[in-house]
């Protein structure tokens, strides 16, 4: 579904069909891109570099789909030593976020109207700036609704 050059880094907006997805597919496709991580870099180096729990590593690996925040998944991500530290791919994926409100003209109000998240548009405001820990789930339901405005 994506090649190797929308791979680079999975949270910097590098997929360029994520509005032809639904939120589910998307969030799969973030899951295989940390999978890929995981498989290339091994579980233990990956839950040791990133900070994130052993078990949770692990259930990724095996094909589950734990409850990930974006800080998490970008964590995973940096464990490789070839990409950006995780705060850089976390902070790139919420100016993702950022520049398509802008470049959609959605506001928060027609953003948490237009996802399918129990977020009121003050919570959903804080998770896309940062002040909040936003999953990697709702990230994929932000990011597949701006990509088809």
């Amino acid at each position: 579904m994506y090649g190797d050059a929308e791979l680079a880094v999975m949270l910097r907006g590098e997929f360029e069909s994520a509005g032809e997805s639904t939120p589910t597919e998307l969030h799969e496709a973030y899951l295989a891109r940390l999978r890929e991580t995981i498989e290339t870099v091994g579980a233990e180096t990956v839950a040791t570099r990133s900070g994130v729990d052993d078990e949770v590593i692990r259930a990724v690996a095996d094909g589950e789909s734990p409850e990930l925040t974006l800080e998490a998944a970008a964590a995973i991500l940096a464990a490789d030593p070839e990409l950006p530290p995780g705060e850089s791919i976390a902070a790139e994926a919420r100016d993702i976020l950022l520049m398509g409100m802008t470049t959609a003209v959605v506001d928060v109000d027609a953003l948490a109207a237009g996802v399918d998240i129990d977020l009121d548009p003050k919570e959903l405001q804080q998770k896309v700036e940062g002040r909040y820990p936003v999953t990697l789930a709702e990230y994929a339901h932000v990011h597949a609704f701006l990509e088809r405005q």
